[in-house]
């Protein structure tokens, strides 16, 4: 007993014996049956003692209470001996083969342009580091969060898919190190504990009830401690808040300003505590406070004080479970499997969807480590990823509908998964097999649209919510995302689904078919210029999904041939209008052409037309594999029509040229950045590009004498070359004089412009020498102004490095300036004065410097 009094120094140097062994702790359930049942009534003791103080925590002392009486003696449960130790041998039994470690927002990550399968690929700067590819070529980005390192995914990577640290097989690592497997024993443990932790998890979580926990956890003498809590939200701003909280809870600034950063941290904070009536009290003179004509109140609600407790460590035990999680490749599954159990008889979906359909009535800090959580387990094992992608699908349009009206970020939304899940080849192709997730997503688009539909049945974005409409782009994301690898092998199944995603894609594009006409103002000028932005911005965000879809309809031969019909038939449904208006018969030169009588320049026009350029997408792919000779077998000749396909491109041009001659000057500003990003390089591939190509056809199809005199009669010429016109008017002389050199452009256009594979004998990298040919033949140019000057395929890729050096030397820099590309002069010989994408200054440019 001596010995025991005398301080710890002393003790020291008179008896030298070993430390005791860990103490294994007094247990609470062993004489119990059921684990769930004491598990439950252990936490009803504890968790209010230790989270009592919400207001002011002493954090310390409250995680070491949580350690010793609560999360240790789980673990000794587990391991049945020493966790440190289990963990410990655990850590090293040898390399882990998937990183996954999850990006914060801010964090830097690194993409291999040559390797990664697509952009959405990447890597953590440790692994970055150690790997083949910090040799490659590379992008950097900063992460908005909630991402993972994609390092040790086979299939992310074309090649070197491990760095130096998650090699299977490592230096250090024998075979049978590699993975050492837990005993038995412990996996009946894990068996036991992980449903119940990860039920209590779920309950706690999305628990509604202010006052009144589950029964399990009620105990007997219940205080009358309640909390004000207040919720994040990104409508009201930092500054308001503060405010509001001073107002109404008559605090200092300092303190206003603390409750403030934590609820934007953490999503919610209680602000008051004491009986129910002064926090109920506090909640209505926040709301007061903080509501004014253009917002809504501030979210507040009042929690018990227990209700809060468990709900805060509820969390704590996810941040458990994942530590648990990284330690075994049995753990994850375990904890998978619980997850995904259905309740026997009952209606609720399984736990980790009831996780996910939760989602958007959570506060930021739940979900942040609920998303991990799924980040640890699902995503680690490839089974179980495919398993939680079928979950997430078969309530994907929910999940979507329910991010679009939050106002949360996306990062922090469980919506923003769905890049790790659909970017996965087999995955995606699974998907789109057994669940028709191209048809989900599609549907998903037309059913949170419909508010911008006109009686017409077409889109009209005018007044539209810039923040709104942002968040149904991430579903448009998921279409690009879906499509990102085409697929090897087709299946009878892959090939029938994919058409019906197809279908119902081309439902969008009718919508957008002849969209937000516009009409020549003649009289006064417009008072209010419309919006034309969001209209571009969806074509944008299209661009490259009608891209893909093409590609994906050309993998095939009789599927792009079904493609082609489905398309044209679309066309020609919208086409009605057209073909049941009024003729007009044009004659000129002994040729006589009837046609429609409609004038650009009078009538209604619209510079949307994704459903006619898909159709020459797809027209000039079936060119290319040489199809096109069966092509009456699915669209007979007399139901092809090409005087209808024609008709709507044509007309585009026509606008363009009559806005070039100033005739729609009384139009304001909209108009000129339409046909602006009309012919800029972001849009022109899908938009102008294909218009070109739609003429070409048509020139290709139809009789050349009444092609030209459809042309003719478009551009409103017919009177000019029949001479009928005598005028003196000079601005009238200047208009027609600019028509007629816009038209006869646009017939050197058709003729000449034949670097499209498909249209001409070319090959890609042809086209995109082509390019940088026509953008040196301006002036030299440095990498970066070359590749903002060149289209971009789905991996953001331009294909300019590949060919740069075949047309072009690079020229050092000076002593100030950047170094330049100029072009080699037996590449002179290639210039084409009527090179289709120059726009009117380059043109003259060009033509000065040459």
């Amino acid at each position: 007993m001596a010995d025991e009094e005398m301080d710890g120094a002393e003790r020291m140097d008179v008896s030298p014996e070993p430390p005791l062994a860990p103490q294994r702790p007094a247990s609470w359930w062993d004489q119990q049956v059921d684990f769930y049942t004491a598990f439950l009534h252990h936490l009803a003791q504890l968790v209010p003692e230790i989270y009592f103080a919400e207001m002011d925590p002493d954090l310390e002392k409250q995680e070491e209470s949580v350690q010793m009486s609560i999360l240790t003696p789980l673990e000794w449960y587990l391991f049945g001996e020493d966790p440190d130790i289990c963990l410990e041998k655990l850590k090293h039994s040898g390399a882990f083969q998937l990183c996954g470690k999850v990006f914060k927002s801010g964090e830097t990550t690194y993409s291999c342009r040559d390797c990664a399968i697509d952009p959405t690929c990447v890597l953590c700067m440790d692994c970055f580091q150690s790997s083949v590819h910090k040799n490659h070529r590379y992008k950097m980005h900063t992460s908005t969060g909630g991402g993972f390192c994609d390092c040790g995914d086979t299939e992310a990577w074309k090649t070197g898919p491990f760095c130096v640290d998650h090699e299977p097989g490592r230096a250090g690592t024998t075979k049978e190190s590699l993975h050492c497997p837990l005993n038995e024993e412990v996996i009946a443990q894990a068996r036991r504990i992980f449903p119940s932790v990860i039920k209590y998890i779920v309950e706690m979580t999305i628990w509604e009830e202010e006052k009144e926990l589950p029964p399990e956890l009620q105990i007997r003498e219940k205080n009358e401690r309640y909390y004000c809590v207040l919720f994040n939200d990104e409508h009201h701003s930092y500054d308001h808040v503060i405010y509001s909280l001073q107002r109404a809870l008559d605090c200092e600034l300092a303190e206003a300003q603390l409750h403030t950063t934590a609820i934007d941290k953490e999503g919610r904070r209680a602000v008051k505590a004491g009986v129910y009536a002064t926090c109920q009290e506090a909640k209505e003179d926040i709301k007061s406070h903080s509501e004014n004509v253009s917002q809504h109140p501030l979210h507040v609600e009042v929690l018990h004080s227990v209700v809060m407790a468990h709900q805060k460590f509820a969390l704590r035990l996810g941040s458990w479970m994942n530590k648990i999680m990284s330690y075994s490749s049995d753990f994850r599954q375990i904890f998978c499997q619980a997850c995904l159990v259905e309740e026997p008889g009952s209606e609720n979906p399984c736990l980790i969807s009831r996780l996910m359909l939760w989602d958007a009535k959570l506060y930021k800090g739940a979900r942040k480590i609920l998303h991990e959580l799924i980040f640890s387990s699902f995503f680690m094992e490839m089974e179980y990823k495919k398993l939680f992608a079928m979950e997430f699908v078969k309530y994907y349009k929910q999940l979507q509908k329910e991010y679009i009206s939050d106002d949360h970020e996306r990062s922090i939304s469980i919506t923003a998964l769905s890049v790790q899940m659909l970017t996965v080849p087999t995955l995606a192709r699974h998907l789109i097999e057994e669940q028709n997730v191209i048809s989900v997503i599609t549907e998903t688009l037309l059913e949170v649209l419909p508010e911008y539909l006109d009686r017409n049945n077409k889109f009209n974005f005018q007044g539209y919510s810039q923040d709104k409409l942002g968040r149904v782009y991430a579903v448009i994301c998921d279409l690009r995302y879906i499509l990102i690898s085409k697929p090897v092998i087709w299946t009878e199944r892959l090939r029938a689904q994919f058409l019906e995603g197809f279908r119902s894609f081309l439902k969008i594009l009718t919508c957008m078919q002849g969209m937000e006409e516009i009409r020549r103002q003649v009289g006064q000028h417009i008072e209010v210029d419309p919006d034309w932005e969001a209209a571009i911005a969806i074509q944008m965000q299209l661009k490259n999904i009608l891209l893909m879809f093409q590609e994906w309809c050309a993998c095939d031969e009789d599927l792009l041939l079904v493609a082609y019909k489905e398309c044209h038939k679309a066309v020609m449904r919208c086409s009605t209008n057209f073909m049941s208006s009024t003729k007009t018969v044009v004659q000129l030169c002994g040729h006589s052409l009837e046609t429609k009588s409609y004038k650009v320049s009078e009538d209604l026009v619209s510079i949307h037309l994704p459903l006619s350029r898909t159709l020459a997408g797809l027209h000039v792919r079936l060119s290319r594999l040489g199809a096109i000779s069966r092509l009456h077998e699915f669209v007979p000749f007399d139901g092809f029509q090409v005087e209808v396909l024609v008709e709507y491109p044509l007309r585009c041009l026509v606008l363009v040229a009559q806005v070039v001659a100033e005739m729609w000057r009384r139009n304001g500003l909209s108009l000129i950045s339409l046909v602006f990003y009309y012919q800029d390089v972001k849009c022109r591939e899908e938009m102008y590009d294909k218009d070109i190509i739609m003429l070409q056809i048509g020139a290709s199809i139809m009789d050349p004498n009444k092609f030209l005199l459809l042309v003719l009669q478009r551009y409103e010429l017919t009177d000019a070359f029949s001479k009928t016109i005598s005028t003196k008017d000079q601005d009238l002389i200047k208009q027609y004089n600019t028509l007629i050199e816009e038209m006869l452009q646009v017939l050197i256009y058709i003729v000449g412009e034949r670097y499209v594979p498909g249209v001409g004998n070319v090959t890609r990298e042809e086209v995109i020498m082509r390019e940088i040919t026509h953008l040196l033949c301006i002036e030299p140019m440095p990498h970066s102004a070359i590749a903002r000057n060149l289209p971009e395929n789905e991996n953001n890729e331009t294909g300019l490095e590949n060919v740069i050096n075949k047309v072009a030397t690079f020229k050092k820099p000076g002593v100030s300036g950047h170094g330049v590309y100029e072009l080699k002069d037996e590449s002179l010989k290639d210039f084409n004065m009527y090179f289709y994408h120059y726009s009117k200054t380059q043109h003259s440019k060009a033509e000065h410097m040459q």
